[in-house]
């Protein structure tokens, strides 16, 4: 299992390019992608849009990714946190059946 930064970094190493290089094509800052590829920091979704396109990933999957370690982030030192997810898939469920009826 790989975190989203070991994902960008590993894309990055794949083409072999420098941090500079990357920033100029996707117009983010050479420091920020930097934080990213160390998980000190989270893309945006644009910029996780961005960084997709560039190292032709898919969207679906870095988004997966994104969001998953926001979660993780959250919920590392917190107890039930298999309890917590599955009410909160409950609660995402209803709120799609809430906006369905509208």
């Amino acid at each position: 299992m790989k975190t989203l930064g070991e994902t960008l970094k590993e894309a990055r190493d794949r083409i072999n390019l420098i941090l500079r290089k990357v920033s100029a094509e996707v117009d983010i800052d050479q420091s920020l992608i930097s934080k990213f590829e160390k998980n000190e920091r989270k893309p945006t979704k644009e910029q996780l849009i961005r960084l997709a396109d560039f190292y032709n990933l898919s969207h679906k999957d870095l988004i997966i990714s994104w969001y998953s370690d926001k979660i993780a982030e959250d919920l590392k030192y917190t107890e039930s946190t298999t309890e917590i997810l599955k009410v909160a898939e409950e609660k995402i469920n209803y709120y799609k059946t809430q906006n369905n009826g509208k």
